[in-house]
């Protein structure tokens, strides 16, 4: 940082008020995480000036020895840690992991089932102006209305109303355990291939913690930065021999040039990282700091989508309580040093970019220590603050007790 900063002062000043508001602000957002020193040493390396289009032995450059040895490491890595024959390492975000996958598996407006946005999907699951609702006739499932959970007597119900070439289980904002051998089945009852997209609970997979989707679909993709707590990016997987060809020719170079070898590297950092002890060690703390948030939420009132969470996601609808938003919400919490997102919940009667909900995980603080009392009071200052929206004195009070927990769990020395 020292040449940023004698060379690029401004840059340098954005850098660190960013790093600064890592370290002062509890971030509630389920999608995000910190990583470790090793996956940021990889991310930033000389690697970054290394072209190395194609695969390991197959490139187009070069001069690829040592970067060769760096993917086989991440590829190898992977597959054990999923327990997976078939792995690309390569896609450079979760988005275009999906559309790897739905490229190599089924043609242009096929017809596709995957779980409505507004219920937990992810905007890759068929939103209109996504290239997934461009490209394919996307029809969705939801939860039900009593339970909020998927009913698969009605995901059964639907499939085999529109027939779809592809069923996608997975979703960014649901926080039951998905049970993918139920897909399987639906699946083969109607002939479709089966999907998972498994980017928000990839880490509880790999560490045991959620069923792994690997031993019954026929391609699995994910994302690298949420609960797997690497570098940001995106990896498809598979066993079967002849998709996995397919996967790769569409990866590069159908939708991408020459792969990011830096963030490959770190990939095979955060994946090393993953097969350890300690890492089961933590998902177990992310879950179980997740229900103790999610309990002290409703002991204050505040209605749990599906009455609880399975895995690092709290979904709370804040409206009924509050009267505010979950845009209000959001800005709100912001204020005062507490950093979530805006979202839908299940019949939601606001609009997408309003919302009644806010979207909570567990993942990130977890990562700094905290522990399930922590939790505890991390309920009781999202209360107090969603419970005053204009009384300063209380709002200051928040503020001064997130400081509080920050400096008990410092993220950067």
């Amino acid at each position: 940082m020292d040449t940023i900063k004698t060379h690029d002062p401004e840059l340098f000043e954005a850098m660190e008020n960013e790093k600064r508001r890592q370290e002062g602000h509890l971030e509630l957002i389920a999608s995000e995480n910190f990583v470790s020193d090793a996956v940021l040493e990889a991310a930033g390396s000389i690697l970054t000036n290394k072209y190395a289009e194609g695969y390991p032995g197959k490139r187009y450059y070069g001069g690829c020895v040592h970067v060769d040895t760096v993917e086989n490491l991440a590829r190898e890595r992977l597959k054990k840690l999923f327990n997976v024959k078939y792995v690309n390492v390569q896609a450079h975000s979760g988005s275009t992991a999906n559309m790897a996958a739905y490229r190599s598996i089924i043609k242009a407006g096929d017809v596709v089932l995957g779980m409505s946005l507004d219920h937990g999907g992810h905007l890759t699951h068929g939103h209109p102006l996504n290239f997934s609702g461009v490209d394919y006739t996307f029809h969705s499932y939801g939860v039900d209305e009593k339970t909020e959970r998927i009913d698969y007597d009605e995901v059964l119900r639907v499939a085999k109303a529109v027939n779809p070439s592809l069923i996608v289980a997975g979703a960014s904002a649901y926080s039951r355990e998905i049970d993918f051998k139920k897909f399987r089945e639906i699946a083969d009852q109607v002939g479709a291939k089966l999907m998972a997209d498994v980017a928000h609970i990839a880490g509880l997979i790999a560490a045991g913690l959620h069923n792994n989707p690997c031993e019954v679909a026929d391609v699995i993709t994910s994302t690298t930065h949420k609960t797997l707590r690497g570098p940001r990016g995106g990896i498809v997987m598979t066993n079967d021999a002849e998709l996995y060809k397919k996967i790769n020719r569409v990866v590069f170079p159908g939708i991408q040039g020459g792969p990011l070898m830096h963030v490959i590297a770190a990939k095979a950092a955060a994946f090393e990282e993953a097969l350890s002890p300690q890492f089961k060690a933590y998902q177990s703390a992310v879950v179980e700091n997740a229900k103790a948030l999610a309990e002290a939420l409703m002991e204050r009132g505040f209605n749990v989508v599906s009455g609880g969470t399975d895995n690092h996601l709290v979904l709370v609808e804040v409206k009924s309580r509050t009267g505010l938003t979950g845009l209000d919400a959001e800005k709100l919490l912001e204020k005062v040093n507490i950093t979530c997102n805006k979202n839908t919940v299940p019949n939601d009667p606001e609009k997408p970019f309003i919302t009644s909900g806010i979207r909570l995980g567990t993942p990130a603080l977890t990562t700094r220590g905290f522990e399930a009392t922590d939790m505890v009071e991390v309920a009781a200052l999202i209360h107090d603050a969603l419970m005053n929206p204009n009384n300063d004195f209380a709002l200051d009070a928040v503020r001064e007790r997130v400081a509080l927990l920050t400096k008990k769990y410092p993220l950067y020395t």
